[in-house]
């Protein structure tokens, strides 16, 4: 955090909102006036916004549950692309109907491709056709399982397989393999506590298991139960279809897991995790999400790594490669300590979609090592480009944040909204705001704090950080912040330096807790802003392209506000009343950085040559 003890400029005391005859400590002016009169202004709309949020609630009040309800969805097939089971023909059917009273049976079978012991039943093609397996019925002691050098689908109709010693599917083909949930049907996977099925020259690593690419697609509803292991893998990859309605409870491993990718086009996915340390969809490489509904939950606790000699938690999804959310819904909650949303090795992007995360785990540290919850988490960097995402990290500790990279963060467009005890916002690289609305809330921190130098060039910024030291927005000592662009408020205990070869203007006060202020070009509204009632300091810059450097501006205090639109706080389109109290305020490019808190005194040439305050 920088400190620091400059030049005062622009630095004035507001009390509560509702107390007449306050005075402002305002450094541009010999006089504070009172402004009790009947006159009102209506904001102007010079940077052309339209705030709002989330229709599913504000950062701090919106909530995540399992839904597994079908939603409604389109499936364009792309000619040019094999894992869309439209695009391949099947030369014949084979039928296998589970039995609970006796030996399962297959119909359909004319090569003598299957084979059966009880309700174990397996299935080993060596022709050279795509044939379609059907599986249906019920067993509480059996399993499918597939041997081939083609690829094929397993269609499920109706069928509940519980296998207590091991998968309930397990496919040893290598080939592309479509996972094709019959429309209008129920279907039941769950494995056994143990795995005593399991060879030595094969692999079983879940309930439903695949050497090969597994392809999910139809709209009937799969329930997979698994205890020992994951719930669903692939050791290629795995991708869900629209329509596609699946369920996955894992008490002692991943929800899904493809080894190269995990790969969402859409459909209906619910996660319940409660293993330790586990994750709901993870990958050695990608996940990417295009479309659907995804949801979440993880609620396991932590465990010491040897490998990595540190401790390590639940994720929502995990990936050593890349992150790339496209479109459709991501929910995840994560309950455990240290738990986190996203988690990638390397780079997350958000093009477009919803996504919303909750942690709610404290951090763990001690002699062995540490592991605190994120919202979202890169290795390397964070870029997003639009969307609505939402996070909020309701557990305390350091390193509680909401969006983290270890990178640079890259924000062009969309809504971000975070809320957290720790930074909302933290870089360790260069942080850059180009656009979209940004939201960032800590309760014992810094609002954005880039570890390196921070640039915003456009877009609407609300930064809210806690008390003293804290700031709104954070550059690292020996780096610098510049405002080139956008409508900007930053407020905290702190105030951090602003470069004066920044492109935009700015003015900086100091304000009291739950203060409506209105901010004026003449008898032109430029915005409203209500300060935060708790958790925060006084010290607030505000940042707009309607302000030149040198121009003269008024402040209202105390304001009522009728109609317009706000986001976080920010109003615009609103008629903004008299108020209590009125001053004028010079607008600079350069802010000099000092601690926020009451009326403070000060000496030195300050910006607009205005004398100093603390009078």
């Amino acid at each position: 955090m920088n400190q620091f003890w400059m030049m005062l400029m622009l630095l004035f005391a507001i009390a509560a909102c509702s107390t007449e005859g306050d005075s402002w400590d305002n450094g541009n002016s010999s006089t504070t006036t009172s402004s009790n009169d009947d006159n009102s202004t209506t904001t102007g709309t010079s940077d052309n916004v339209v705030y709002g949020v989330s229709s599913e609630g504000d950062v701090t009040s919106f909530s995540i549950d399992l839904n597994k309800n079908a939603i409604s969805e389109s499936i364009n097939v792309n000619s040019g692309d094999d894992d869309y089971i439209e695009n391949t023909t099947f030369a014949k059917t084979v039928t296998i109907t589970f039995s609970t009273s006796g030996a399962a049976s297959v119909s359909g079978d004319d090569e003598g491709i299957v084979s059966i012991s009880g309700n174990d039943v397996t299935a080993n093609y060596t022709g050279s056709d795509n044939i379609r397996y059907v599986l249906t019925g019920t067993t509480t002691d059996g399993f499918f399982k597939l041997y081939s050098q083609k690829k094929q689908a397993i269609v499920l109709n109706g069928v509940s397989i519980n296998n207590p010693d091991g998968a309930a599917i397990n496919n040893q083909s290598k080939k592309r393999t479509f996972i094709v949930v019959n429309d209008g049907s129920k279907n039941y996977l769950q494995d056994g506590t143990n795995y005593n099925d399991a060879t030595d020259d094969e692999d079983m690593k879940a309930c439903l298991f695949s050497e090969g690419q597994l392809i999910f697609s139809g709209s009937g509803y799969l329930e997979v139960d698994a205890n020992c292991k994951a719930g669903i893998r692939s050791d290629d990859y795995v991708r869900t279809m629209p329509k596609t309605n699946i369920y996955v409870d894992a008490s002692s491993g991943n929800g899904i897991r493809g080894n190269d990718a995990v790969i969402v086009t859409g459909g209906v996915i619910n996660v319940n995790i409660t293993g330790t340390a586990d994750k709901g969809i993870s990958t050695d490489g990608y996940v990417q999400i295009d479309g659907g509904r995804t949801t979440i939950l993880t609620s396991g606790g932590y465990e010491y790594d040897s490998d990595d000699m540190d401790y390590s938690a639940c994720s929502g999804i995990k990936a050593d490669s890349l992150i790339t959310i496209n479109g459709g819904e991501l929910n995840i909650k994560s309950t455990g300590v240290g738990g986190k949303g996203l988690n990638c090795d390397k780079q997350i992007v958000i093009n477009d979609g919803v996504t919303r995360i909750i942690t709610t785990g404290k951090r763990q540290k001690d002699s062995k090592g540490s592991v605190s919850p994120k919202g979202i988490k890169a290795d390397g960097n964070i870029t997003i480009n639009g969307g609505q995402t939402q996070i909020r990290l309701e557990g305390s500790g350091d390193g509680t944040e909401a969006l983290e990279s270890k990178g640079e963060i890259h924000i062009e467009a969309g809504t971000l909204e975070c809320y957290s005890y720790d930074d909302a916002i933290n870089s360790a690289g260069n942080l850059y705001i180009d656009g979209g609305y940004v939201y960032a809330r800590a309760l014992n921190n810094d609002g954005i704090d880039s570890n390196k130098n921070l640039y915003i060039n456009g877009g609407v910024v609300i930064a809210e950080g806690a008390a003293q030291p804290e700031c709104g927005i954070d550059a690292a000592e020996g780096y610098t912040a510049y405002i080139n662009g956008g409508t900007v408020i930053a407020v905290g205990g702190g105030m951090q330096e602003i470069s004066s070869s920044s492109k935009q203007a700015s003015i900086a006060v100091s304000a009291s807790l739950g203060t409506t202020l209105g901010l004026l070009n003449g008898s032109t509204a430029i915005l409203a802003y209500t300060t935060p009632s708790s958790n925060s300091g006084t010290a607030l810059m505000i940042s707009s392209p309607a302000l030149s450097s040198g121009s003269t501006y008024t402040l209202r205090a105390g304001c009522a506000l009728t109609g317009g639109t706000s986001f976080y706080g920010l109003t615009t389109g609103s008629t903004i009343g008299s108020g209590s109290q009125s001053v004028d305020v010079t607008a600079s490019t350069g802010i000099s950085g000092s601690m926020g808190g009451g009326m403070m005194g000060g000496g030195g040439g300050m910006p607009g040559g205005g004398r100093p305050g603390g009078w």
